[in-house]
């Protein structure tokens, strides 16, 4: 489709979520330096209510449509087919050039399928990423999945991620590999005076202390997985004195159950709200270990030289592992409980972790994939490949 030059593109920027939000804002704030070219439409779905808002609140993010789908108890089917419906009519309104959507959340797939819906292009961005079973990650594995086969640009991260969609048949002119947006938002949160709103966390870093940093989250985890956890953590908390433990609390009430009756109230574990973006980047950066099940976690802690424990048996992020800066460690407690105190007690084991250097980015991915879209829609005259993120 073709563009006439006194016409600007119309992109609907389709997001619900946290870390949705976190990597769609470089995107929007690059759209914004081309005004003359591209009207930005903001469209959030609200998947997730309070953490989003959280996000929106930090990078001044306005809406132009809130559908404000969060409730509570929602199950996937509710926030697809609610997102779907309301989507149609916000569309049918606007007539978007082209419709992005970000990663593998439910609003991913259901922004992609309401924009085929209504014949609107689509863009990709973090596509390709696989673990290839289909309920692991659930339901975020089958989100992407089926988001690629609706989508018409294919925004990637790594060429790893360009391989996987590569042997699905999807067509190389389609892919271009732009580096992940969240290294640009994790750059441009980075502040060497930074001062914590939790002032827990400011005093205990004042001592210079061992920080090991925690989150788990995903639905695979929740039961057994949290319990063994919060045990391993008891346990080292009892064995190191000056290792402080930060848990920020994921808002579901399974998980704040099993980590305040297990971890509240102990020395030196400090269990604390979600913490927005600014302050998560700038926690990252003061952490000596990171243990989390966290995709986002894997791919900024490696660009600020922070080693990674991962809380999963598989990771659709394997160059992280690759390098050596991330390692697969599972949920099984005792396995854990070496991993952590293997980097936390061996200098030599430690370092050999400290990579300082992504695979996922550079900071400059938005640019790439704005340039990408200006260059489609015959606003540039030459393709940006010249831009193309190389991570060797």
């Amino acid at each position: 489709m073709n563009i006439s030059s006194n016409k600007k593109i119309k992109i609907a920027f389709i997001f619900g979520t946290r870390p949705e939000t976190i990597k769609m804002y470089p995107v929007i704030r690059e759209s914004k330096k081309y005004s003359q070219w591209i009207e930005p439409i903001v469209i959030l779905t609200a998947q997730h209510r309070e953490m989003m808002d959280q996000m929106t609140n930090l990078f001044k993010i306005y809406p132009d449509f809130d559908l404000d789908l969060m409730k509570h108890g929602q199950s996937l089917s509710q926030i697809n087919s609610q997102s779907l419906l309301k989507l149609e009519e916000v569309l049918k309104k606007i007539k978007p050039d082209l419709a992005l959507v970000q990663g593998d959340t439910t609003t991913t797939f259901s922004g992609a399928l309401a924009a085929f819906y209504q014949k609107i292009k689509v863009g990709h961005i973090e596509a390709g990423l696989r673990t290839s079973k289909k309920y692991y990650p659930y339901p975020e594995e089958m989100n992407r999945r089926l988001t690629t086969v609706l989508a018409d640009y294919h925004f990637t991260p790594t060429t790893t991620a360009n391989h996987a969609l590569y042997k699905e048949g999807i067509a190389k002119k389609n892919i271009f590999t732009s580096g992940n947006t969240v290294i640009d938002s994790l750059l441009l949160m980075q502040n060497n005076q930074f001062r914590f709103s939790d002032e827990r966390i400011n005093k205990l870093l004042d001592k210079g202390k061992q920080v090991l940093l925690v989150t788990m989250h995903r639905r695979e985890n929740w039961g057994k997985p949290l319990e063994d956890l919060c045990k391993v953590l008891l346990n080292l908390n009892q064995k190191q004195k000056n290792l402080v433990i930060v848990f920020p609390v994921h808002k579901n009430p399974l998980i704040r159950k099993v980590v305040f009756n297990h971890l509240q109230e102990k020395k030196n574990i400090i269990l604390s709200e979600p913490l927005d973006y600014q302050q998560m980047a700038n926690m990252i950066s003061l952490s000596t270990l990171i243990l989390s099940d966290s995709g986002g976690i894997q791919e900024e802690a490696p660009a600020l030289g922070k080693p990674v424990l991962i809380l999963r048996s598989e990771t659709e992020r394997p160059e992280v592992v690759k390098i050596g800066a991330a390692k697969l460690v599972g949920t099984e407690a005792k396995k854990i409980s070496n991993e952590v105190e293997k980097l936390l007690f061996n200098p030599a084991e430690y370092q050999k972790m400290v990579i300082n250097k992504s695979p996922y980015g550079d900071g400059q991915a938005a640019k790439r994939i704005i340039e990408y879209i200006l260059f489609q829609y015959h606003y540039l005259e030459h393709p940006p490949s010249e831009y193309i993120f190389d991570p060797d």
